[in-house]
């Protein structure tokens, strides 16, 4: 028989459940062939989850309770709810588990009976008895597609097809009715992306339609073509695209080549959450472990998706196929998250001591396991990206305002990939408003945004460490495999004295977040990712794969002895005043700046690295950087193998460089490890460095400095790539520039309507404007704004 260990209450459960005290447990047994009217022994077992749930009441607090549910498909009429009344106790715990070992499934969908007829062109047509909204579409296992334009390609990364005419007047023209589909549409700036309700047609064939609130930076339209549309009937015309007619419960479906729908189980998604932990902090849900069992069939969350993160680019959904609030030692234990339409695990609000271990999360719909607690457990939250804040008016008491958020939780051993597939703001782990969750030995890749995600300092005290996340970002952009922000009350905080910034960021992170000893390989990004105003983090024994390091606008950051393979630190934008400490790394290439103003001093300590060449060495010695770190091959054991520790005689032992593991990253249960991804490893190369000097050249216009935006600026100023930009580098006090309002670090994106891409197109347009109103476009703070001149 499997045994579940707890890592909070183990000394109870092997002493209870091993048999070597002589209180004595409760055992209850549910069967598919079994029946509500039985007593619920293993010859006489139940038929339902909740028909054993309200005989566990009965027994609760005087004794250990199993629930062991034999092998089979538990089809829920509804979801299952643990309140406080269905606790467990120290001495006498609760646990819900498969088995001995046998394939259990608790399902939110509901198993179909067709009687397939011909329908044409290959599609097939059939009654559906029950009446019910069809979200998903399971056959023999495996989720279907709704019938979409453009149709399903495996070999396209983004939305698997995409096309800028997905819903134009010229496509829309053949629907007769379009209400009720759907449109998918990647943010313009590729921050993740936006889901919309189709709510008619209009008389010129145009789409009306509704929602876009996924997105928390939703100033930024649609991007121009990735998107696509589904559930539209006129669109059914491809191997396993379906629709479900709910006016007179016809069910369409295209089969695939290999299925024979005569044998085939048919199975659509209904219920969002199969299993909900609803307590309070007053009265919280206590030691209930779900171990050993699948969850599949529910369904999409994503139109449901609207409730906004602090200053993120993230909105989300408080739910899950396993929802906890207001609980306390509650376990997920080896269990498997099969295709869920939305987030697998959600953790919202009030809890502690929560853990997933042992488990695997593969095709969900959103984000594999969430961390978010309330808004109210913050001092002074902003909720959109532009809203700031005075410094006379924010609360400068530190730490949370409530207990109202996750703490002391933890996610280890997990397997968790293919993320996001239909949400593309999602995460493996996901971390919000949330103090000291830990992350430890687990497998993320396949994710369409980040691997993990920290969204804001509140609360800090997070540790993540011998993880391996890789395969990142891949469906959007400029973000990272672990990706943070710190868009607490310190950032960009209007009429804060700069002296205090550095202690004012430590108002909501108020506990160092640390990554340690991991694996990370971004190559749409960056592999670490500390955004906006990110703060006291520490981070050492990292092995970066390709993206790097990137740090901007936070304070007390440690980076040591860490690798970054043909790659380096990206410091796209520091305090003057950021006291962060960068020293004992192998760094391939000189440093690659985006907006950090020449020759600033920033109260920091970046020295005694390693180099590939001393031309990497030198180039930042005009900000007081690495002069006493050295240049040299680093001698790596055995790249091609992963193995990444170098030799006797490497340079990087004058700088203090420790070896560190390279054979424990991600996950370390047998059965997972077996199944688990690598990344693949880069052999190190010499990278020709470009000196700041060349990266852009300078030109003048209006007495100020400007250069157009290439590379990894336009993530610095938050502008799509697509739309580019000038950047004014300097504005001097009397230059024509400033006496007409524009300001240093602004970005130029038209003049009159016209786009200012290049110096080329500044001069030009500004030529042809002489002697005429003018009216500039750009961006300043990360915000759009317009000035006369």
């Amino acid at each position: 028989m499997k045994t579940y260990p707890n890592f909070f209450h183990l000394t109870a459960m092997s002493m209870l459940f091993a048999g070597t005290a002589s209180v004595m447990a409760a055992d209850f047994y549910v069967s598919t062939s079994g029946s509500d009217t039985n007593s619920g022994t293993i010859e006489k077992p139940f038929r339902s989850i909740a028909q054993a749930q309200l005989k566990v009441r009965a027994v609760l607090g005087k004794e250990p309770v199993t629930v062991h549910l034999r092998g089979g498909t538990y089809y829920l009429n509804d979801t299952i709810v643990f309140t406080a009344a269905d606790s467990g106790s120290k001495d006498a715990p609760v646990r819900y588990a498969a088995y001995q070992g046998e394939e259990v499934v608790v399902s939110g969908g509901i198993k179909l009976d067709l009687d397939w007829k011909p329908y044409q062109g290959g599609i097939l047509q059939a009654k559906v008895s029950v009446k019910s909204e069809i979200d998903q579409l399971f056959v023999n296992g495996t989720r279907q597609h709704m019938a979409r334009y453009p149709n399903y390609d495996p070999n396209v990364l983004v939305y698997n097809g995409h096309s800028a005419d997905a819903f134009s007047p010229e496509r829309a023209v053949k629907w007769s009715n379009p209400e009720g589909g759907y449109i998918h549409g990647i943010h313009k700036a590729r921050w993740g992306g936006y889901h919309y309700r189709i709510t008619g047609k209009n008389d010129d064939n145009t789409i009306a339609y509704e929602g876009g609130w996924q997105n928390n930076r939703a100033g930024k339209k649609m991007h121009k073509t990735q998107r696509f549309v589904e559930n539209i009937f006129e669109e059914l015309d491809a191997p396993g695209e379906w629709f479900y007619e709910e006016e007179t419960q016809t069910l369409y479906f295209y089969p695939p080549a290999g299925v024979d729908v005569r044998k085939a189980t048919f199975v659509t998604a209904r219920l969002s959450e199969l299993f909900e932990f609803r307590g309070t902090q007053q009265a919280p849900v206590r030691l209930i472990d779900l171990a050993g069992m699948t969850l599949r069939h529910t369904a999409r969350t994503f139109m449901e998706t609207k409730e906004p993160l602090l200053r993120s680019d993230w909105t989300i959904y408080r739910g899950g196929a396993v929802l906890l609030t207001g609980a306390e030692d509650c376990q997920i234990l080896d269990c498997e998250f099969d295709q869920v339409g939305g987030n697998a695990v959600f953790v919202s609000k009030y809890n502690r001591r929560v853990a997933v271990r042992g488990t695997h999360i593969h095709g969900a719909g959103g984000s594999g396991v969430a961390f978010v607690g309330s808004p109210d457990a913050v001092r002074d939250p902003l909720f959109n990206y532009k809203e700031r804040m005075a410094y006379a008016d924010i609360d400068k008491t530190a730490g949370p305002k409530t207990d109202e958020y996750p703490a002391d939780c933890l996610v280890e051993d997990s397997l968790i990939h293919n993320i996001g597939v239909v949400e593309k703001q999602a995460a493996g782990v996901q971390i919000a408003m949330a103090k000291n969750i830990t992350v430890r030995h687990v497998s993320i890749y396949e994710t369409s945004r980040a691997g993990l995600n920290v969204s804001e300092g509140a609360f800090g005290g997070h540790i993540i460490e011998y993880c391996d996340v890789f395969d990142t970002v891949l469906e959007t952009s400029d973000h990272g495999s672990f990706n943070a922000w710190g868009r607490d009350r310190f950032w960009q905080l209007e009429g804060a004295p700069d002296k205090e910034l550095a202690e004012l960021a430590l108002l909501d992170t108020v506990e160092p977040i640390i990554i340690r000893n991991s694996r990370w390989r971004c190559e749409h990004g960056w592999d670490i990712d500390l955004d906006d105003g990110a703060t006291n983090y520490e981070i050492y024994n990292n092995l970066m794969l390709y993206g790097g390091l990137k740090l901007r606008e936070g304070f007390h950051r440690k980076f040591y002895n860490n690798i970054a393979v043909n790659s380096t630190m990206h410091p796209h934008a520091w305090y003057n005043n950021s006291k962060s400490q960068v020293t004992g790394n192998i760094w391939m290439t000189a440093y690659a700046p985006a907006a950090m103003k020449e020759k600033a001093q920033f109260n920091s300590v970046v020295d005694r690295n390693l180099f590939m060449d001393e031309a990497d060495q030198k180039a930042f010695a005009e900000h007081g950087w690495d002069l006493n770190s050295v240049y040299g091959d680093p001698m790596f054991v055995d790249p091609a193998k992963g193995d990444y520790r170098v030799k006797e005689g490497s340079p990087a032992f004058k700088i203090g460089f420790k070896n560190f593991p390279m054979d424990k990253f991600g996950v370390q249960k047998p059965e997972l490890k077996a199944i688990a991804r690598v990344p693949s490893f880069p052999i190190p190369k010499i990278i020709k460095t470009i000196s700041p000097s060349e990266l852009a050249a300078l030109s003048s216009w209006m007495g100020a400095r400007v250069q157009a935006l290439t590379g990894e600026a336009y993530s610095a100023f938050g502008v799509a790539k697509e739309d580019g930009g000038i950047h004014l580098v300097s504005v001097p006090v009397l230059s024509g520039a400033a006496k007409s309002g524009l300001k240093e670090g602004d970005v130029i994106q038209k003049i009159n309507n016209q786009t200012t891409k290049t110096i080329a197109d500044l001069e030009k347009i500004s030529e042809a404007s002489k002697g005429t109103p003018i009216t500039i476009i750009l961006v300043r703070g990360q915000q759009e704004i317009s000035i006369n001149l």
